[in-house]
């Protein structure tokens, strides 16, 4: 069993939400300049993931303010994104994860990243980037 976003509504504002991806060199201190100029204007990171493949690294971000959070990255000079993504709250379970994934690609949903945001003893909440959020809404439904 899965609840899709209700958890999310007080502290995100509504049933999608955005993420901030930051495009940068795979380099020492990439994520430091990152950390640095969203902290220099007081924006808070709710959630990170960050991987370097080769000479490129992506960053994923959400955060508490997203307006802030563009502005603050647009001064750097870095090439960055703002895409919407969902969060889902997962049953500690095996097969749980397994059960949504199937459903999103039966509806013909691409995901172009996954990560989790929390875990605890209730279960696991995740983002999904699908490439339709509507179509991802309404496959979970």
């Amino acid at each position: 069993m899965f609840l899709i976003c209700e958890v999310f509504l007080p502290v995100f504002g509504g049933v999608s939400v955005k993420q901030i991806t930051v495009f940068v060199e795979n380099k020492v201190g990439a994520l430091a300049d990152v950390a640095e100029a969203l902290g220099g204007v007081g924006v808070n990171i709710k959630s990170i993931s960050a991987q370097g493949e080769g000479a490129r690294g992506v960053i994923r971000l959400i955060t508490e303010d997203e307006r802030s959070a563009t502005g603050a990255l647009e001064k750097t000079g870095l090439k960055f994104s703002v895409g919407d993504v969902m969060v889902i709250k997962l049953k500690h379970r095996p097969g749980e994860l397994a059960k949504v994934v199937r459903k999103l690609a039966r509806a013909g949903v691409n995901l172009e990243c996954i990560y989790q945001l929390i875990s605890d003893k209730d279960g696991a909440e995740v983002v999904l980037k699908p490439d339709n959020v509507d179509a991802a809404f309404k496959a979970l439904k």
